[in-house]
């Protein structure tokens, strides 16, 4: 399709707007995370690396820096085994009901964080009588985390088609085998992408970790949450915020990679 120069220039302008919306606060919480002055002073009255240091050798963030990467990875793993069965369970069969539990397994990412988290909250101590701890907080960000690896093998699914498989079928291999030498090798890099996904959704993830988590494992945007609002801590707060924008963006930068690159191999 053929753009006329008006339009392309109204959505370049259109894009600037929105890029300089999005980046340029984050770039502002970047940038304060040098700053001399104990609060959000614009222009900064001077430079320094003495809040990093701070924040380096800060027990609070340490901890939660680990709590963050621990509920992750857990996540991660969980949303690995059960998203890769589930989207197999639904390509392999067809049965009344399917596209509504195809529904449901998507619906945790689409709720309102606020929603799901007060949901699972309920369920953990009415429904289940399980007291907020590690493990209620890993299975709540299993639940959207399960998403992302559900829609990576869906789609890789879609595009390979079952050819593949049905030939080593033919060959005389068994499930297993064909899964083993043919299936999963085809899902490798789908299942990497949904992986960082998860992980990076679960590292910055504070709404549903607010109603699941107890006292003793508090991640690094519940940290930067209940500190924000502490005068002394403000510079610190920058450095942990920026910290985890990078963290968290990276894994995503990867697996937009990965997928794109999949994309024109294919």
């Amino acid at each position: 399709m053929t753009l006329s120069p008006g339009l392309r220039r109204l959505l370049l302008a259109t894009t600037v707007v929105v890029l300089v919306v999005v980046y340029v606060p984050l770039l502002l919480v970047l940038l304060n995370s040098f700053n001399t002055a104990k609060t959000f002073a614009w222009p900064p009255s001077g430079l320094t690396l003495h809040w990093w240091g701070q924040a380096w050798h800060s027990s609070g963030v340490r901890q939660a820096l680990w709590h963050s990467v621990e509920v992750a990875v857990l996540a991660t793993v969980i949303a690995l085994v059960l998203g890769t069965l589930a989207a197999m369970g639904l390509r392999r069969t067809r049965f009344f009901g399917r596209n509504v539990i195809s529904l449901l397994i998507i619906l945790p990412i689409a709720l309102p964080g606020i929603v799901t988290g007060l949901a699972l909250q309920n369920a953990f101590r009415t429904i289940l009588g399980v007291q907020l701890s590690l493990f209620t907080l890993v299975v709540a960000h299993a639940t959207f985390c399960i998403v992302t690896v559900f829609n990576n093998v869906q789609a890789r699914f879609a595009r390979l088609g079952s050819g593949y498989e049905q030939a080593s079928a033919d060959l005389g291999a068994g499930p297993f085998t064909t899964f083993r030498l043919v299936t999963f090798p085809m899902l490798r890099s789908a299942l990497l992408a949904g992986a960082l996904l998860s992980f990076g959704l679960s590292f910055d993830e504070i709404v549903v970790t607010t109603f699941t988590a107890d006292n003793a494992h508090q991640t690094l945007p519940l940290w930067i949450f209940n500190n924000y609002f502490r005068p002394n801590s403000a510079p610190v707060v920058n450095v942990v915020a920026a910290v985890l924008v990078l963290l968290s963006a990276v894994p995503i930068w990867l697996a937009q990679r990965l997928s794109g690159g999949e994309s024109v191999s294919h």
